[in-house]
């Protein structure tokens, strides 16, 4: 269940019987023709459909992550690496004077994977009682990336693997085919000039867009492996 769908006497009570929660982290940034959303709307959804069975409470997704290499297209909006960090942190420390005990951040964007390190280190803090923080990057857990690639190949920014119907923008057409891949080894050696020129429109390489069929079984996929994390995942 959202958060923002209860009141804080419903927190309380819950409080009472369950102590786990749900913090989706994303970002704002191009991808493509698709929407600048994308990370954001696909973090916090997942959390959203994995939790809701369990009656755990996710947050509104944190919209803004580490992206200095998409900088040069309009609309991508990045934070110091220290100030997603400290962010995190204060969310987790907040809710930790709350009550709640059992942390899972659901993570939309790969240059946000410097929390799962957060997360080791912000649990191992001396304190009278035993936290857990989870960290997964929904995206490229281990069965949603098998099924991904049954599909395709290492998918690529903003190619269709970001292409469900949740993360169009109406009236936009995408284009047919498959682009050629940008070098990976070369892409993190880039300006964010760099970026914008060679990749054009965005898309990092693949396919622009499947079938909902296949898209829908990465997304169950991706909903249960989150799920899975909810309930099996602690180590208490």
């Amino acid at each position: 269940m959202r958060l923002h769908d209860m009141n804080w006497q419903a927190v309380d009570e819950y409080l009472q019987h369950d102590d786990r929660i749900v913090i989706p982290v994303g970002s704002t940034e191009q991808h493509g023709f698709l929407s600048l959303g994308t990370d954001a709307i696909l973090a916090e959804r997942v959390a959203v459909e994995a939790a809701e069975p369990l009656g755990i409470p996710v947050l509104p997704v944190l919209p803004f992550g580490v992206t200095p290499y998409l900088a040069a297209f309009p609309g991508s909006i990045t934070l110091r690496l220290r100030t997603f960090l400290s962010a995190v942190e204060d969310i987790l420390d907040c809710l930790e004077g709350q009550g709640f005990r059992r942390f899972a951040i659901v993570n939309g964007h790969g240059g946000n994977t410097a929390a799962a390190d957060l997360c080791k280190e912000w649990t191992a803090k001396t304190r009278p009682h035993r936290v857990q923080a989870q960290f997964l990057s929904w995206y490229n857990a281990p069965r949603t990336w098998a099924v991904a690639e049954k599909y395709e190949s290492d998918p690529g920014h903003g190619s269709w693997f970001e292409n469900f119907p949740w993360t169009r923008i109406p009236g936009v057409e995408m284009p047919g085919g498959r682009k050629p891949a940008l070098d990976r080894r070369k892409i993190a050696q880039f300006s964010p000039a760099d970026v914008r020129e060679q990749s054009g429109d965005g898309n990092f390489g693949g396919s622009y867009e499947l079938g909902d069929d296949a898209m829908n079984e990465i997304w169950e996929t991706g909903v249960n492996e989150v799920r899975d994390m909810l309930t099996d995942g602690w180590a208490f």
